[in-house]
């Protein structure tokens, strides 16, 4: 049995604190990292740690929720930068030893409900 909830709880703990070093210890070298909504990819270790240590603005993030099991998992984290408040969807995938090989991010977009609903649903 694994424990890639934990590896994943880790990866974004070390990625708050700016612990680069650290990180790179999860990641496979030739991992690849892809955004959904900006249709970028990056690949490999190195080149997905810059892309991270260069984020630019005040940033940090915590995580509402990890779920995993053999294959991969995914998190929510809620994201501030500079002020703005965002969510985080990521998936993760592991190679045969353990470490992340991809990260999928997604950053949906809040949106006002459609009117109409408003007897079937509360707002949060």
């Amino acid at each position: 049995m694994n424990d890639h909830a934990a590896t994943i709880r880790r990866f974004w703990q070390d990625t708050e604190a700016r612990r680069w070093d650290s990180l790179a210890d999860l990641l496979a070298p030739e991992m690849v990292y892809e955004m959904e909504q900006t249709r970028e990819r990056i690949r490999g270790r190195d080149a997905f740690l810059r892309f991270f240590d260069g984020y630019p603005g005040d940033w940090h993030l915590a995580v509402r929720r990890v779920v995993a099991d053999d294959l991969g998992g995914v998190s929510v984290v809620d994201f501030t930068v500079s002020g703005e408040q965002m969510v985080g969807i990521t998936f993760f995938t592991f190679d045969d030893d353990g470490l992340v090989s991809r990260v999928e991010d997604i950053w949906p977009e809040p949106y006002e409900p459609p009117p109409g609903r408003e007897h079937l649903t509360e707002r949060f």
